[in-house]
């Protein structure tokens, strides 16, 4: 099995007595690693399963009644529930037998969506769970061939515990990270299956996920609003355009942004506030969790002519993904974006303990000073609190473009 950078964390937090919440988007290798995790008499209900799924929606006294039949042991016996969100009743089950003997079970529960949960109102066991998110591969887990020279990276993820046995995914240059992503299942794929592979996940997965838990009324509708979210993904979020373009109304098209986020499938990245300045836009940008799927959403054929055809913006998009994961991961911090209505902008800045880290994407392999003129306005502006800016690029090896700006290899990020 592959390793993930989540593995040893996980395995650590689940000897923990609580409920423990494992949420992310499908494909992401959540049910893999847990059962990776669990003990061999582990007992397991899996939600996806219709027919398991129609049995708990038909009798929500079922689940209770299953466990209170497993056999006692000196131990916490594993019980893990896979797709939870289809049944939410399953969350005051737990709570009642975990309130009864807080030692007794050791519930996991995995959902891939959070929208019918946050709708009804469902019981999230406050007090008495830890909450877990799954992503995608990152590039400590996915790496990249060889860049050389080792530099301190701006949002370092290092590898918990020990590495001697840790197996990689396999290695992946630029164009095929931006052209078919990095879900787990889609690397470890061959090549030639992936394009076909994230049409289903697009087409597929995602109709079944809206489908099964009525998050729509009109399906069409919403199919034209996801490709044109997926084409306009990474820039400022602009919902009149949409809403024309899609004959939706605004309302509608902001509900369909906030289900892209509850499925995890997609995320916001906020505009910088903090600063003097008076003209600052204040509009989100958004971006899709996997450009596999972006491109197989916008209708697109994941393959290196996507990549040709929109090189920069794409980088662009891949950075910020890989950002927002590791931010999730490391669980403090936030990621923001900057610009003015004059046409001063970055692309990203990291905020973390108190700092900000300004960072641009260029897609040049000969970075030079220009390129950080808006990053250093920025460090001279916010002072101690932002001591270096980064510009992300094809540049083989590391440059000094100022004494407080790095250009870096994307390798190295």
């Amino acid at each position: 099995m592959y390793a993930r950078w989540y593995a040893q964390i996980l395995q650590k937090k689940l000897t923990r007595p609580y409920v423990h919440l494992i949420f992310g988007a499908r494909q992401t290798g959540k049910s893999t690693l847990i059962r990776s995790l669990l003990p061999k008499d582990a007992t397991i209900f899996d939600l996806s399963d219709p027919e398991q799924r129609s049995l708990h929606l038909a009798s929500p006294g079922a689940f209770t009644r299953a466990c209170q039949a497993l056999p006692a042991r000196r131990g916490p016996r594993f019980v893990f529930v896979d797709e939870v969100q289809s049944v939410p009743s399953v969350f005051d089950a737990v709570q009642s037998l975990y309130d009864t003997d807080k030692r007794r079970f050791r519930f996991i529960l995995c959902g891939s969506a959070a929208r019918k949960l946050r709708v009804t109102g469902t019981n999230l066991l406050p007090g008495r769970s830890m909450f877990h998110r799954i992503v995608p591969l990152t590039l400590v887990e996915h790496p990249a061939p060889p860049a050389g020279t080792e530099v301190a990276s701006p949002l370092p993820l290092t590898w918990p515990g020990r590495e001697a046995n840790r197996v990689p995914f396999p290695e992946a240059d630029l164009s095929t990270r931006l052209a078919f992503g990095e879900l787990p299942g889609i690397v470890a794929a061959p090549e030639s299956d992936r394009a076909d592979l994230l049409k289903t996940y697009a087409l597929v997965h995602l109709e079944e996920e809206i489908r099964r838990e009525a998050l729509v009324r009109d399906w069409g509708a919403f199919v034209r609003f996801l490709g044109l979210a997926a084409v306009e993904a990474g820039g400022v979020l602009n919902y009149t355009n949409i809403a024309q373009e899609a004959g939706l109304s605004q309302p509608t098209v902001k509900s369909y942004y906030q289900l892209l986020e509850d499925m995890f499938v997609g995320f916001s990245v906020p505009a910088f506030s903090r600063s003097p300045r008076k003209n600052l836009l204040s509009t989100s940008k958004f971006f899709f969790f996997d450009l596999g799927v972006r491109h197989a959403a916008a209708g697109l054929r994941p393959s290196r002519n996507v990549v040709r055809a929109l090189q920069g913006p794409l980088l662009e998009q891949w950075v910020g993904i890989e950002l927002w994961k590791r931010l999730t991961y490391l669980g403090d911090g936030r990621l923001h974006h900057f610009r003015t209505k004059d046409g001063a902008e970055i692309d990203f800045i990291v905020e973390r303990a108190g700092r900000y880290i300004p960072i641009e994407v260029k897609h040049t392999e000969r970075p030079t000073p220009s390129d950080a003129r808006h990053l250093l306005d920025f460090l001279a502006e916010q002072g101690p609190r932002a001591p270096h800016g980064f510009v992300i690029c094809r540049t083989p090896r590391p440059l000094k473009l100022h004494d407080r700006v790095t250009a870096l290899p994307w390798a190295l990020l």
